[in-house]
């Protein structure tokens, strides 16, 4: 251990006393000369992409192509300015080792870059792969750097030796890095290609919408799984002695997380029998609103004030939801209205339907109907009965307006709403002391 620290140790005080040099000095002044004049291509290049982009609406292969040409301008110019560099050194016979280093560096940024471009291309627009460029980037540089500097070999050595025994098996900070890229190769990959099959999916006009998101949830699961499971053998993990870890970590967590799995059980039932679907119109308690996605454990349903509720998938398999949507969208909305005895309520009846006729919202197919419900004690009881085909825009709101149109047109006719009437009989002190 010792003698692999004192390696690497000398090894950098060589590099820096080369540095110093007049060589070393010449190599640092093209670096310095490749930074800036790459700032300056890439900003002119990167006004030209906004002016290309700007003037086309079109989102297609071309646009993709000059954003993607965008993250290569500045590697691949400060490259350019490097090897003209180099060529000029030799040609006074300067020492070129500081730049021939450069020249792999600047090749592997530029993989680096296009590579994770076309990864976010691929998965949907997120922080983390911003996040995961520069993680990725900054691995890559290193590990090129110390392989052309030579000091791989000693650091693998040097991470080699700090480990411990557990059991049968060693474990070291090299197997644990090992372990770690892997996965996170393995589940890069598998990302990927489920976003390639739910973007598919997504484009096929035979499949139900419940259906894609099931798939794609389903297809997700078992491609992040096989990931995994082959990510762990890469490295030499034994998978049947995990096999019998994994079943007692099971049952642990089984008793633990049996509320977990029985949401994410019940997002799949969901999906599977379209009992509930994106867009749905639904009621499930007091919560009336739309479905907007089915979630692996919850589904967010929308109501009329934007307020978002995430219900568990469990309490929608449970428990009683009105779907308005399930069959058909067209929906019978009742509306309650009591007169006086005074009135007429033929009349009245025929006010309704006019009123209710008079409404963009309410279908002539089926036509709305008035019926005379009962005689109550303060009034005639009537019910407007119509049909709509829109309950996501809302129900309350056209009943709103046809009863403001009734209230209205009551008023001109002269057709009164009663008020609570009660008799009251007194009973004087003289009769009540003769009963």
């Amino acid at each position: 251990m010792k003698d692999i620290v004192q390696t690497l140790t000398t090894e950098a005080q060589s590099w820096l006393a080369a540095l110093l040099t007049t060589s070393g000095l010449l190599q640092l002044t093209v670096v310095v000369v490749a930074v800036i004049a790459a700032i300056s291509i890439n900003a002119a290049y990167g006004r030209y992409v906004a002016v290309r982009l700007g003037a086309s609406e079109k989102r297609g292969l071309g646009r993709v192509t000059l954003r993607g040409t965008l993250r290569l301008v500045f590697p691949l110019s400060m490259l350019l300015t490097v090897v003209i560099g180099s060529a000029l050194l030799q040609a006074f016979e300067q020492p070129t080792g500081l730049l021939e280093i450069f020249a792999p560096l600047l090749l592997s940024l530029a993989l680096v870059r296009i590579v994770v471009y076309v990864l976010r291309r691929s998965f949907a627009p997120s922080p983390a792969m911003r996040a995961w460029e520069g993680i990725i980037g900054t691995t890559v540089w290193v590990i090129v750097a110390m392989h052309l500097l030579g000091w791989l070999p000693a650091l693998i050595d040097v991470m080699d030796s700090l480990g411990m025994q557990v059991g049968e098996v060693r474990v070291s900070v090299l197997s644990v890095a090992n372990l770690v890229i892997a996965i996170g190769g393995f589940m890069l990959a598998a990302g990927w290609l489920s976003s390639i099959i739910e973007h598919r999916l997504r484009k096929s006009p035979h499949i139900s919408v419940s259906m894609r998101v099931g798939l794609s949830k389903f297809t997700k699961l078992i491609l992040f799984t096989v990931a995994g499971l082959i990510a762990l053998d890469s490295v030499g993990i034994d998978l049947t002695a995990l096999s019998i870890f994994g079943g007692a970590l099971g049952v642990g967590l089984g008793f633990g997380l049996q509320r977990i799995a029985s949401n994410f059980v019940s997002g799949f039932i969901l999906l599977f029998d379209r009992s509930i679907r994106p867009g749905d119109v639904i009621t499930v308690g007091d919560r009336f609103g739309w479905v907007q996605s089915l979630r692996a454990r919850y589904v967010v349903v929308r109501d009329r004030d934007g307020v978002e509720t995430l219900i568990p998938n469990e309490n929608l398999i449970t428990s009683e939801v009105t779907n308005w949507s399930f069959t058909d969208r067209q929906v019978r909305v009742k509306i309650e209205v009591q007169i006086s005895y005074n009135d007429n309520p033929e009349e009245a009846m025929q006010i309704m339907v006019d009123a209710a006729t008079s409404q963009p919202r309410v279908l002539s197919d089926p036509e709305p109907q008035a019926r005379l419900i009962g005689f109550g004690d303060n009034g005639i009881n009537l019910q407007l009965r119509i049909w709509i085909k829109d309950p996501q825009a809302g129900v309350a709101s056209v009943r709103s307006d046809i009863n403001l149109l009734v209230w209205n047109a009551f008023n001109e006719k002269g057709i009164t709403f009663p008020f609570p009437q009660r008799d009251v009989h007194i009973v004087s002190s003289t009769e009540a002391a003769f009963d």
